[in-house]
């Protein structure tokens, strides 16, 4: 017996990885700042989880639809009619065990081997490893600093091929946080407009957490002529802080719906019954905490990007959304640490900082754009304050 080659197609999450390397450290009693998570501090709102607890005494235990209550269905239908102007109807909403599981199942629902799907980089670790699993190819299409980490609809048009299936947009971005503007999709959308073969994923996991006035959009929203192609993708897990809950869902196409949930019919069967019914009380009852937490996150960047921005051979943009920065740091690759290793790559870095600051933040290799770093800015002002200070410490002590 031995694993499958589908699994070897793919790697463990480079995220997970450093989560789990940082509770070690926690538990052994390391006074380490883990940065590499991608999940609010803030806790699940109070009615959410009443919510949840009055569907466990209500017996709501039991099997549901493989792909969602009709309620959760109904709710999901309703916001994205209110956030995003969308008009879908209940056979066309699937909800998943988490957003990779709705990235997981419409990749493998659709992908047969030769397929292409465009990924811009950077990237979420899993978008090209579950093309790979799928038997697909996933085409990288740069999107750098000089882009403002965006894809550009030169960069996206030369991607496309005869083969291409999907092209994976997603704003705002995990990691860089960057997100599109209306007239940057419809520029987008001019170029997926001639080539009808190919769908769009959109993936808008971090729609509400914007900032300095942004208006967030969906492409299907501001391209109508692409709704029928469209995934629209979301969840409760990182606007409600309810990653655990594992809650993600998505609208499109019905014939894709349905083909969603026969895959789900022979894998996980129906999300959480109780999750379910917490997520119907985030989508439908109050709205008004999510603008304070973004106020909360806003000021949180601004720490931390002012603070990496200081750091000679540090370049930091600020980002629109989400809660994550992008430093790049090319000046400080070939550097030698105080005890005497080479900072090689972006991959070196991360490791000194982990091993001689005790800060814990992703290489930029995991995306797919080297040398940088992820840092989840997801965590209180004075763990970011104090971990950025010993960034500054760390990079000031190279030679």
């Amino acid at each position: 017996m031995k694993p499958s080659a589908a699994l070897g197609r793919i790697s463990p999450s480079p995220t997970l990885a450093i989560t789990s390397r940082v509770l070690e450290l926690k538990r052994a009693g390391v006074d380490v700042i883990g940065l590499g998570a991608g999940e609010p501090d803030f806790d699940t709102p109070d009615f959410v989880k009443e919510a949840a607890i009055q569907a466990i005494r209500d017996g709501k235990t039991k099997y549901t639809n493989v792909d969602g209550t009709i309620e959760l269905k109904q709710a999901i239908v309703a916001k994205f009619a209110r956030d995003n102007h969308l008009t879908y109807t209940p056979d066309q909403v699937t909800v998943n065990v988490g957003g990779k599981h709705t990235l997981f199942n419409a990749i493998v629902a659709t992908v047969d081997a030769g397929d292409e799907v465009v990924v811009p980089a950077p990237y979420w670790v899993s978008y090209p490893d579950v093309v790979q699993f799928a038997g697909g190819t996933p085409v990288i299409a740069i999107a750098g600093p000089e882009t403002n980490y965006k894809l550009t609809p030169e960069a996206l048009d030369a991607a496309i091929t005869e083969r291409t299936k999907w092209v994976i947009l997603n704003s705002p971005s995990n990691p860089t946080g960057a997100a599109y503007t209306v007239d940057e999709l419809k520029a987008l959308g001019e170029v997926l407009a001639r080539h009808p073969h190919v769908w769009i994923f959109a993936d808008d996991m971090y729609e509400h957490i914007v900032y300095d006035g942004f208006r967030f959009a969906t492409i299907a929203e501001v391209c109508p002529e692409l709704y029928d192609r469209t995934l629209t993708v979301n969840g409760c897990s990182k606007a409600y802080a309810m990653t655990g809950w594992r809650i993600g869902f998505a609208a499109g196409a019905a014939w894709l719906i349905k083909a969603i949930a026969k895959l789900q019919s022979q894998s996980t069967s129906n999300p959480c019954s109780i999750a379910q019914a917490a997520a119907v009380a985030a989508l439908t009852g109050p709205q008004d905490f999510l603008k304070e937490r973004a106020q909360a996150f806003q000021a949180r960047r601004d720490l931390v990007v002012g603070m990496l921005n200081a750091i000679d051979g540090m370049t930091c943009p600020t980002p629109e959304g989400a809660f994550y920065v992008y430093p790049s740091f090319a000046p400080l690759i070939g550097k030698t640490t105080p005890g005497g290793r080479l900072i090689a790559s972006d991959e070196d870095f991360v490791g000194y900082l982990l091993d001689d600051a005790k800060v814990a933040a992703v290489q930029g290799a995991a995306f797919g754009l080297s040398p940088a770093m992820r840092i989840s800015y997801a965590t209180s002002d004075d763990l970011l304050r104090e971990a950025c200070t010993r960034i500054q410490a760390a990079c000031a002590a190279l030679r």
